[in-house]
Order: structure tokens, then C-alpha cells, then sequence
């Protein structure tokens, strides 16, 4: 048993966070767990595996915090996400601008955190343009421009019209669970879903660590830890910071994360072989500037809309936030039409099929 007299909390929660991530990238790689994929799988083939993963991961995070919340003293209305004053504007437009960057890319954050991992070579290059962008939309050459559009109080009040509180989980959990359905097609289908229930789960131990047991530290100790579950935008960020100013700049639950998935992803790839390399750096229809663009675009956009398809439509989701709810929405509707577009003009690949396997017996 690990003893709080030996370790600092920071510490151990940096350590279960860095678990949390490895479990994260292990799944992730194994089923290839993507949200982007969902949409693209839909757009090129109408498989709707991935989609389901997606909504499965949706409904365990929300009902698993909202059970976290009835045991323990845990206030979501103290996060980023459930935030008074938000300015929906920028939001949507972040959103949608993360939307078309993570089909641009072949993927959001979290997936080219797998892809990397696993062996291709241009989600580096894409994982890196997310990191500075991100950074310059927060401390750098963007953040005055983000800053005077999110604070600009005629913004702020339209967006006060529709206030910042909490759905109701029964009417949204009812609306996910026949989504689900509609995607499943099949009742049986929805046990093969496991990866989406880990990972749902996953996001109410970040809560549990966060918002009970890291709670601590707030009178314990100056290295607090913050409030949050998984999200990959801002750590991203942030670990390129630490690795550039490592005195300045800590080891958190964020960046343990990311460095749980890489891990994870990593280990994974050695048996998982089938995925093990990056068959769209060989194609020619997905060029580098591609990864960069995208890159930029998913930066910038997961500032705006204080997240990303894990950190809004997971973590986020699972307070039941209106502002999430506008966030998630803005990524899917952007990402299908940019995939339809990409997909147009013949520039949507496709690396591995993913679809039922019982419609895969029947071929």
C-alpha cells in the first residue's frame, strides 16, 4: 500500500494519472478507439462500430461522476467546464475549427497520441503542431487575439441567454441510449462495447482523483492539484512546456496522462502488431502539410473550446454542461462536412476497416 507520509499526494496522483493513461493507450490501441474514425468510418463505409465505442464511452462517464457525485462532496460546478460568463461564440467557433482539423489530420489529439505510439511518423509532426499552437493560444503570439474575443462582454451577454448549467442526466442519458441503439442495430451488439466502458470509467477515477483524494492538497501542500479529468489539448501543451522550461514547469495529472497513453499505446503496439505502423504516412493523398495544418487548427481550436473530443465530449460531457454539449456538437458537425468534403475529393483515407463482427462472419 502506498503510504501519503512517504509520497506527496501530487506525487501519487501524478502516478495513478500516468496508469490511468497507460490504460487509456492500451485500449485505445486495441480497438482503435477514435472519434474522428467514427465519423469517417460512417462517411466512407456507413460503419457505425466506432460511433457506438464513442456513445458507450459517453453514457459510462456521464452516469459513473454522476454516481461519483452522490458518495462523495464533489461540486462540478467548480470546473472549467460548468464556468459562469462563458462566451458560447468562441466555443463554437473552436470547435469547429478542432473539427475540421482532426479530419485534415487523420485524427484528433488523443488519436495521433495511438498513431504515434504505434508507429507513424506524421502524428509526430501533427502532436507537435497541436503543442505550439496551443501554447501560443495561450501564453503566446494567438492568446491576445483569443482573450479579446472570449472576454468581449456583448458576446458574454448573448451567451448569458442561454445559461451555463447542467442538463438533466435522465433526458440525456435516454437520448444517448437510443443513439446507441440506432448504431448497434442489435442489443448483443452493445456487450462487445468494452472499450467504451473502460474509458468512460476512466474518466470518473480522473474526477475521483482530482476532486476527492487530490482535494487535499488545497490545504496540505503549495503543488496543488487542479480540479479535471482527461482532456489532451492543454497537456499537450504543457509537456512540450516541460520539456523546454522543465524548471519552471511541473509534472502534473494532465501530462502524466499524456505520458500514460504514449506508454500504453506503445506496449500494446508489440502485440497488437496489426495497427503496429503508419499506412497513411505512405499515402500520397494525406501530405505532410496536412498533419500541420491540421495540427494548427486542433491547437487553436482546443483552446477555444476548452477541450477536445475527450476533454469536451468525455470529461466535459460527464458534468452534463450545457457549454459542452455546444462544444461537442460544433466538433461533429464540422468534422462530418469537412470529412465530406475531403472525402469529395478523394483525400479521406482509409487504413483498416472497422465494423461488426458478426457482419463480418455473414461477408
Amino acid at each position: 500500500m502506498i503510504q501519503t507520509e512517504t509520497y506527496e499526494i501530487f506525487e501519487i496522483v501524478n502516478a495513478f494519472a500516468l496508469l490511468m493513461g497507460i490504460i487509456f493507450g492500451v485500449v485505445a490501441q486495441k480497438t482503435q478507439f477514435c472519434f474522428s474514425g467514427s465519423i469517417k468510418d460512417y462517411i466512407l463505409m456507413s460503419s457505425t462500430k466506432r460511433a457506438a465505442s464513442v456513445i458507450m464511452a459517453m453514457i459510462t462517464a456521464i452516469v459513473s461522476t454522476y454516481i461519483l457525485t452522490l458518495f462523495y462532496d464533489i461540486d462540478l460546478s467548480e470546473t472549467v467546464w460548468l464556468s459562469d460568463e462563458l462566451n458560447y461564440f468562441t466555443i463554437i467557433i473552436g470547435g469547429c475549427l478542432f473539427g475540421s482539423g482532426m479530419m485534415i489530420a487523420d485524427g484528433c489529439s488523443s488519436r495521433h497520441l495511438i498513431k504515434f505510439a504505434q508507429g507513424d511518423n506524421k502524428s509526430l509532426v501533427t502532436l507537435i503542431f497541436i503543442a505550439i499552437f496551443a501554447y501560443s493560444s495561450t501564453k503566446g503570439i494567438f492568446n491576445t487575439a483569443i482573450y479579446t474575443l472570449s472576454s468581449n462582454q456583448t458576446l458574454i451577454e448573448l451567451s448569458s441567454y442561454l445559461v451555463n448549467t447542467r442538463l438533466n442526466i435522465y433526458v440525456i442519458v435516454s437520448i444517448l441510449v437510443i443513439v446507441l441503439l440506432l448504431l448497434t442495430r442489435s442489443v448483443k451488439r452493445i456487450f462487445t462495447l468494452y472499450d467504451g466502458v473502460i474509458i468512460g470509467l476512466l474518466i470518473a477515477l480522473g474526477w475521483y482523483l482530482t476532486g476527492v483524494y487530490g482535494a487535499e492538497t488545497l490545504e496540505l501542500e503549495t503543488r496543488y492539484v487542479p480540479f479535471t479529468s482527461m482532456t489532451f489539448i492543454g497537456p499537450i501543451s504543457r509537456t512540450l512546456e516541460l520539456f523546454t522550461h522543465y524548471k519552471t514547469t511541473y509534472l502534473d495529472f494532465g501530462i502524466s496522462v499524456i505520458l500514460g497513453v504514449l506508454l500504453g499505446a506503445f506496449i500494446m503496439s508489440k502485440f497488437n502488431k496489426k495497427y503496429s505502423f503508419g499506412c497513411v504516412s505512405n499515402m500520397k493523398i494525406h501530405k505532410l502539410r496536412n498533419s500541420m495544418l491540421g495540427g494548427a487548427l486542433m491547437g487553436i481550436g482546443g483552446i477555444m473550446s476548452i477541450g477536445c473530443t475527450v476533454g469536451q465530449g468525455l470529461t466535459g460531457f460527464s458534468t452534463l454542461a450545457v457549454a459542452s454539449l455546444i462544444a461537442i456538437l460544433s466538433i461533429f458537425f464540422s468534422g462530418y462536412f469537412t470529412g465530406l468534403y475531403l472525402n469529395k475529393n478523394n483525400q479521406l483515407p482509409m487504413c483498416f476497416t472497422f465494423d461488426w463482427k458478426d457482419d463480418e462472419k455473414k461477408l
